[in-house]
């Protein structure tokens, strides 16, 4: 998608997720990853034998538990199918936990709070297919204005944008240009909203409307029922919408996947032992080879990252 995206120029993220049913329950408050009938606790004499249990804080030692905040409705990176979190992120979480000893617990939430619930403490990371960039590294509005400390990331993942339009591309949208004079359907808060503002001002007197919804999944049903041309958002996203949705038929992915950058797990700047930890962590999973199965396990693995970085987002 040529056409100029520029997805991750500015404060965003990404996400993408299955209508019906999915939309609903992702509004639930759940906790995944592991076994989840335990309450996602464990206790410091389960699991003081992890390899990089010393590293954790005293504080998540004692709990046996890392809190995340995650907006659930986003397959395949993390969606609720039987009642449990799942998904790309709870995986390769649950292989940091053979590393930490500990529990990642899961709570879903609107992606636009996320890390706010890391400055309240409210949780203790968040793991939502969020795009590392700049401006949230320091707290900064998109107008580039001070509104908080800013958080660190962990990055683990590296993604493309795609375009998602009806099946058989009725409109014969190739890139973004294509949108002006049309209406667009996308998730508030994130980069892919940026990105459609700044090609609306590109437009002109051609017009781009652009409708905003809580979740992608509403997004995705405006497109489908045609009120919408397309749907921005990170392209194993819009693969697995294009795959599964309808048995297959009711989307496609328009135009050549674009603009990649990466995905972090969001830590507050105040809990930098935490941060390490994971980082840590996630550089031995890459090693033991636990990180590639779970991205072959998904049809992700292009989006690997040799090694596991903090703030390298641009």
């Amino acid at each position: 998608m040529t056409a100029s995206i520029t997805r991750r120029s500015t404060a965003a993220r990404s996400r993408i997720a299955a209508v019906g049913a999915i939309a609903v329950a992702g509004a639930l408050i759940l906790t995944g990853c592991g076994d989840q009938t335990d309450g996602g606790s464990a206790t410091k004499e389960k699991t003081s034998d992890a390899p990089l249990f010393s590293k954790l804080p005293k504080k998540i030692q004692d709990s046996g538990v890392i809190k995340v905040g995650s907006d659930t409705a986003y397959p395949p990176m993390e969606y609720i199918e039987g009642g449990k979190i799942v998904g790309v992120d709870p995986d390769i979480a649950q292989a940091l936990e053979k590393q930490l000893g500990v529990k990642f617990q899961f709570t879903s939430g609107t992606f636009d709070g996320l890390l706010t619930s890391l400055e309240t403490g409210r949780q203790d990371v968040a793991m939502s297919s969020i795009t590392d960039n700049k401006q949230r590294q320091e707290g900064l509005d998109k107008e580039g204005k001070k509104v908080g400390k800013g958080v660190d990331f962990v990055d683990y993942f590296n993604s493309g944008v795609s375009l998602l339009v009806k099946k058989g591309n009725p409109e014969n949208i190739k890139s973004l240009d294509d949108l002006c004079g049309k209406t667009v359907a996308v998730q508030r808060g994130t980069t892919y909203e940026d990105t459609f503002k700044a090609q609306a001002e590109k437009c002109g007197d051609k017009k781009l409307t652009i409708e905003a919804f809580d979740t992608d999944a509403e997004a995705q049903t405006r497109v489908k029922a045609g009120g919408a041309v397309a749907d921005l958002n990170d392209y194993p996203v819009t693969a697995y919408a294009a795959k599964t949705s309808g048995g297959g038929n009711d989307f496609e992915v328009a135009g050549e996947q674009a603009d990649k950058g990466l995905f972090g797990i969001a830590v507050s700047k105040d809990n930098a032992q935490l941060r390490d930890a994971i980082k840590e962590a996630l550089d031995a999973i890459i090693k033991d080879g636990s990180y590639s199965k779970v991205l072959e396990k998904w049809n992700v693995k292009d989006s690997a990252v040799p090694s596991a970085t903090i703030n390298a987002g641009k």
